[in-house]
């Protein structure tokens, strides 16, 4: 298989897609304020070709903030493209839909993955699609996008999760999970009085969160979003630790970007070294294929704000692109199989 990665700073969707000829699954990765037009555009250009799409910032080795990208795969893939609605209330609903894609497409574990794009309640969604594709033993690597919109073949949904199944007729797919933090010293954190419909956090260890979190990291209330960047909770899950980032004060609670629930067990973790691990993962990756057509990642927006202010990105990306037609989405969470995280790089790899 071959990827495709066109794009335009200033969202000229025509200008993004210059050269693609053929596709057999497209991404589209867009603007607010362009992407209900480029949704449009971009199926009457390509009729009847399994596509995605979401709102967020993509790249290769350059990043594209505010316009359009647009990645393409062709030349050895078999792909379908759908969407599961009401995701806030019962996305279960319409499941048989996967199953019904998975049954035609005839993937296996070895040749096949799911890629997903959603607007929200990104738990609940994942749990419901990997309760079909753990059947199959096929991964999941997706994120959310910006605005509460996504689309799947020319239409645009809110309340949604957009998803394909993308076959390499010609190798081997894997998922892989990055993260660049570690547990910081000893401590341990019994969640209550939590809201777990706004991923609110209100105490620690039956004292304010708020203040548990300043009282250990010495930092102001006004520091604390910024200081999630390198120091955000985790809750350990088997021998995998998911990331939880903190998204506002709420006096003296913590709204969080992902749910945790009364009685969870939470500890601190702190930025690792973070271009060593990114290193090690490109050289756990370059071990697994030796051969590589294509590695399509997302990578959480605050890994993207961390490293920009550190003067890491630009590096970051041409590291990455050792990997051969490395792009991807900066997204606003991270889906791996059935987990959604926080802070992390999430990345599908094609032999």
């Amino acid at each position: 298989m071959k990827q495709f990665f066109g794009i335009s700073q200033s969202g000229n969707l025509q200008e993004a897609v210059r050269g693609l000829s053929r596709p057999q699954f497209i991404m589209l990765l867009s603007n607010n304020d362009q992407f209900d037009a480029h949704v449009k555009e971009l199926e009457k250009l390509y009729p009847q070709i399994p596509s995605i799409g979401c709102i967020g910032m993509s790249y290769d080795v350059r990043v594209v903030e505010k316009g359009v990208g647009v990645i393409a795969f062709y030349d050895g893939v078999s792909a379908a493209a759908n969407v599961l609605e009401h995701v806030s209330t019962m996305p279960v609903k319409y499941i048989k839909r996967l199953e019904t894609d998975l049954a035609t497409l005839h993937g296996s574990a070895r040749d096949t993955v799911c890629i997903d794009f959603c607007t929200g309640n990104d738990a609940c969604v994942l749990t419901t699609i990997y309760s079909v594709l753990k059947r199959h033993g096929i991964s999941l690597a997706g994120g959310t996008g910006d605005a509460g919109k996504v689309s799947a073949n020319g239409k645009i949904y809110e309340d949604a999760t957009a998803y394909a199944l993308v076959k390499n007729l010609g190798g081997k797919v894997k998922t892989y999970k990055e993260n660049i933090y570690r547990q910081m010293g000893d401590y341990r954190f019994i969640a209550s009085k939590t809201d777990k419909a706004n991923y609110i956090i209100g105490e620690l260890n039956g004292r304010s969160a708020r203040q548990v979190y300043q009282d250990i990291l010495h930092v102001t209330e006004k520091e604390i979003l910024t200081q999630t960047f390198k120091n955000p909770f985790g809750k350990i899950n088997g021998n995998d630790t998911c990331i939880i980032s903190i998204k506002e004060v709420r006096g003296n609670a913590l709204a969080c970007f992902r749910q945790v629930n009364d009685s969870d067990v939470l500890i601190m973790l702190e930025l690792g070294d973070y271009k060593a691990i990114v290193r090690d993962t490109i050289c756990k990756i370059r071990s697994d294929f030796p051969r590589i057509s294509t590695v399509f990642s997302i990578n959480c927006l605050f890994r993207y704000l961390l490293f920009t202010d550190n003067g890491y990105m630009q590096n970051y990306l041409k590291e990455m692109s050792v990997l051969e037609h490395h792009a991807g989405l900066v997204g606003y969470g991270e889906h791996y199989n059935n987990q959604f995280v926080n802070q992390s790089m999430t990345c599908v790899v094609f032999e």
